[in-house]
């Protein structure tokens, strides 16, 4: 049985006053992929992980069984929430929208869309019988009331920050706008004759080196699949990089381009690119090549407070903005802490980062594909 025909089919409708038509909530087929994604190009609140063919490379890749709702009137599709069902003996199971991205929360036309779909997520999600909802929100949807906790969501407050700025119409101007002290790091990596960038490298080069990178933070790493059908997927909407020093690559970095955003996202580098900044490098012609195809805002993706990757980005002139995430507590008791900043998972991260590489990439994709 597919995803598509598992869920529940019969939806839920609205009788809303003030519109002459119900509104319903239903699944959103492979029928309806043009409208969604006409909708996702359309709607100023969508995301790279709003695309329909995320649906297609997680059920593909990693196996979990995705939901996608969508909210119509009259026809016209008002509302979407893309949701992954991640079920985990290690972790619980977890209804999240966007699973396995950082984005793609409810977008919806009107207040009354987004209530809906909140409503129908929540639904959904005893009905699946998940332990909780995760609705991965970079901004509260429009009528944002709707997930607020006087109807049983819960925020996390100052835990997940996103990093944007708007692009500078030439290279120049976007060097000098990078604090003093990163500009003089990255000045020493662009002078340097031994460093060179691929702006076309593939895909094992890329998994090689973001898998010892994962590894050296003590992370579990996908299965090389999940990548390879992203890159699929999207075609020319995502781009391998590669930076090159006197003996190979040390850093790798796969980027998505979604209208006027450039988004750098799985980036990693070995221990030998540090000395030459070739971190630096890699993010700095990523900008530059994103001035060419027409990018207007550089997105650095999502951090916590706390880490290193939350610093770097605040040493290259990037404001934290705080998250909307929201969560909705559907059997469980409590608010999910599954992540590395969590005490309980300190001397597991520690005993992975001691892991021979081939052990870990191996065993690396049967833990993050339970983590959503």
């Amino acid at each position: 049985m597919s995803p598509d025909t598992a869920q529940p089919e019969r939806g839920m409708e609205w009788a809303l006053s003030g519109y002459n038509a119900p509104l319903q909530v239903r699944a959103c087929t492979q029928n309806d992929a043009r409208a969604w994604e006409e909708f996702v190009a359309r709607h100023p609140g969508t995301h790279f992980f709003h695309r329909f063919g995320w649906k297609r490379v997680v059920e593909r890749s990693l196996g979990h069984a995705a939901f996608y709702r969508c909210a119509w009137r009259n026809g016209r599709l008002t509302g979407i929430l893309p949701l992954i069902l991640v079920k985990s003996r290690l972790f619980g199971t977890a209804l999240i929208s966007t699973g396995f991205g950082t984005a793609g929360g409810i977008a919806a036309d009107d207040a009354d869309s987004a209530r809906a779909l909140a409503d129908d997520a929540v639904r959904l999600g005893h009905e699946l019988q998940a332990d909780f909802v995760e609705l991965r929100q970079e901004v509260p949807p429009q009528g944002g009331t709707s997930l607020d906790p006087a109807s049983g969501w819960i925020a996390k407050p100052e835990l997940y920050f996103g990093f944007r700025r708007a692009l500078l119409p030439s290279a120049e101007e976007n060097l000098n706008a990078v604090p003093r002290k990163k500009r003089a790091d990255l000045r020493k990596a662009i002078a340097n004759p031994a460093l060179s960038v691929d702006a076309a490298a593939d895909i094992d080069t890329f998994f090689a080196i973001y898998g010892e990178s994962l590894r050296n933070l003590g992370t579990p790493i996908l299965p090389r699949g999940f990548y390879a059908a992203i890159a699929e997927e999207f075609g020319r909407e995502v781009e391998i990089s590669a930076v090159s020093g006197p003996h190979g690559p040390v850093a790798a970095l796969m980027t998505f381009f979604f209208k006027d955003r450039v988004l750098p996202y799985y980036g990693g580098a070995t221990p030998d690119a540090r000395p030459l900044h070739a971190y630096d490098l890699m993010y700095w012609r990523l900008m530059e090549r994103a001035l060419e195809r027409g990018a207007k805002v550089y997105d650095f993706g999502r951090s916590k407070r706390g880490t290193g990757a939350f610093d770097y980005k605040t040493y290259w002139g990037f404001a934290p903005e705080p998250l909307a995430y929201r969560y909705r507590l559907v059997k469980s008791q409590r608010l999910p802490e599954i992540n590395p900043l969590n005490p309980k998972y300190r001397l597991q991260i520690a005993l992975w980062r001691h892991l021979p590489l081939a052990i870990s990439n191996r065993l690396g994709p049967f833990i993050a594909r339970q983590l959503g």
